[in-house]
């Protein structure tokens, strides 16, 4: 294992570093769930600033925003989960990785993917029977039914099931995954 080696650098060559072209997004590196993302998130941001103009410059607030804004942010989270699965960037303690076995991390990180996939196809499970349990209740400032919020999170952990099964079989063919060698998963821009 080599051993790294820290060069000093001073605050002038830390700023030259932020000189470089700005990086290119390529819409090929996303899947649909990060533009239904993109647009929920727009129609939350349009909710909190209908909210605050309504509150804060007519002095009479839409209650109705603040609901659709909070339903909003729920979509967001879950569904911004699916990409966090799909490109292999939730949080993850990888350290370990280092210091034991090439072997044994492989055998522990095919561990991960599987109860990754166990906690993802529970998660399904689980939100089918809530949805199925609530079926019926109505948004309390709209007449909207609640299980538009809830089947988008079910439709978000099915989408994470998904997406971790193509994790786990792209990791098996490669050989290794982001756990063993993140070096590998690291976006070179410039």
């Amino acid at each position: 294992m080599s051993q790294e080696i820290h060069t000093p650098i001073t605050a002038e060559e830390i700023g030259h570093e932020f000189e470089g072209h700005a990086p290119t997004a390529k819409v090929s590196d996303y899947a649909i769930e990060d533009w239904i993302t993109l647009i929920v998130f727009w129609l939350m941001a349009g909710c909190v600033f209908l909210q605050f103009f309504t509150r804060y410059v007519l002095n009479d607030s839409y209650a109705w925003t603040e609901e659709i804004a909070i339903n909003c942010l729920i979509g967001v989270v879950f569904l911004g989960a699916v990409m966090c699965v799909r490109t292999s960037r939730h949080i993850q303690v990888d350290v370990f990785y280092h210091y034991m076995p090439a072997g044994l991390a492989r055998v522990l990180a095919t561990f991960v993917d599987i109860v990754r996939i166990g906690f993802f196809a529970y998660g399904c499970y689980l939100m089918w029977r809530y949805v199925d349990i609530v079926a019926d209740e109505q948004m309390v400032t709209i007449e909207l039914p609640r299980n538009i919020v809830f089947y988008s999170v079910l439709v978000a952990f099915v989408l994470m099931l998904i997406r971790a099964v193509i994790v786990f079989i792209a990791n098996m063919r490669r050989g290794y995954s982001v756990l063993e060698r993140p070096e590998e998963f690291q976006t070179v821009e410039g």
